[in-house]
C-alpha cells in the first residue's frame, strides 16, 4: 500500500479510536479527508476508477481486518443513482473529481426501528464540487440518495465509513418501508 495511503489509514484509525461520539468522529476526520484529495494522484489506481455502465460502482482501497474501517473509491457516471439508503455509520466523502449530488431526507415517523411504517419527508440537496468534503452520522439513520445528474460530466469520490460497509437499509418512500440488502464492491 502506498505510503501516503497508509499513513491516511493509520491516522483515521486512530482518531476514530479516540472519539466516542460519531459527531467528534467525523469532526476529526474531515480535515484528514481534505488532505488525501491533494494526494490522490499518488494512490488512486486504474482498478480504483473501474466504472460500470448498469450502475454507480464501488471500488474498495481499504478494509481494516476487524472490519471498524472502510475506504472505497466510487465511480458515477452520468445519470447514476444509489437507492434511498441510510448506512448505519458514520462516513466522510470526499470528491476528486466531476460533482457529486446528494439528495437528503428525513424520517418524520416515531418508531426508527421498524421497517414499516416509515414517512420519508425530502430535505435538502448538496452539491459537492472536486476538493470538497461533506460527512454524516447517524442520528438515528442519515438517510439520502446520491448520483450524478445526466447533464453531468462522471464523477469520482472517496468514502470513508466506521464499519465494513457490506449492507445498508435500502427506503421505498411511496410505500413506507425499508429493507436491509448485501451490496458487493470490486477489489483491486
Amino acid at each position: 500500500m502506498n505510503t501516503a495511503l497508509q499513513t491516511y489509514i493509520d491516522d483515521c484509525r486512530a482518531a476514530s479510536c479516540a472519539c466516542p461520539h460519531a459527531a467528534d468522529c467525523v469532526q476529526a476526520l474531515a480535515p484528514m479527508m481534505l488532505d488525501l484529495l491533494k494526494r490522490t494522484g499518488d494512490f488512486l489506481e486504474e482498478g480504483h476508477r473501474q466504472s460500470d455502465l448498469d450502475g454507480y460502482t464501488r471500488n474498495l482501497i481499504h478494509a481494516t481486518p476487524d472490519g471498524d474501517c472502510s475506504l472505497y473509491a466510487i465511480v458515477w457516471r452520468p445519470g447514476q443513482w444509489t437507492p434511498i439508503h441510510d448506512h448505519g455509520s458514520w462516513g466522510v466523502v470526499g470528491v476528486v473529481e466531476g460533482v457529486l449530488e446528494e439528495r437528503n431526507y428525513v424520517r418524520t415517523d416515531d418508531h426508527h426501528d421498524r421497517d414499516e411504517g416509515i414517512e420519508l419527508a425530502r430535505g435538502g440537496v448538496i452539491l459537492l464540487t472536486p476538493g470538497t468534503v461533506t460527512t454524516f452520522v447517524p442520528n438515528p439513520d442519515h438517510i439520502h440518495l446520491t448520483g450524478v445528474s445526466q447533464d453531468r460530466e462522471p464523477a469520482i469520490s472517496l468514502h470513508l465509513y466506521g464499519r465494513q460497509m457490506s449492507n445498508f437499509h435500502v427506503y421505498d418512500a411511496q410505500a413506507g418501508t425499508r429493507r436491509l440488502i448485501e451490496v458487493s464492491h470490486n477489489e483491486s
